[in-house]
């Protein structure tokens, strides 16, 4: 098992970018549990934004010591210009890979 997907067993709180394709549709959101709120997501029990556009693909994930310190990101990154997120994501995932399959958090 890898090792992100050992850590991904206990709940974190987490900042996250969904995307539908490489530089396609993106979503930002905020969890105390990321594999939970992945499936949800791929499942389509959220409804809403990610669903309707069919945002699945984990192309970003930061880890928090606290959720109020999470959400704030969230918002941070949702006020940030549409090119500096993608920057962020392709300076850790230039080739935008689900990794959500990677860490094993995800069906592949």
């Amino acid at each position: 098992m890898a090792r992100h997907s050992l850590r991904m067993r206990q709940r974190r709180p987490c900042t996250y970018i969904l995307a539908s394709q490489k530089g396609g549709t993106l979503y930002i959101g905020v969890t105390s549990d990321l594999p939970a709120r992945i499936w949800q997501h791929r499942h389509g029990t959220t409804g809403g934004f990610a669903s309707r556009y069919r945002v699945y693909r984990l192309v970003h994930a930061e880890f928090h010591e606290d959720m109020p310190s999470a959400i704030a990101r969230e918002k941070q990154l949702k006020n940030w210009h549409r090119q500096w997120k993608i920057n962020l994501i392709e300076a850790v995932n230039p080739h935008w890979l689900d990794l959500a399959r990677k860490w094993g958090i995800a069906e592949a």
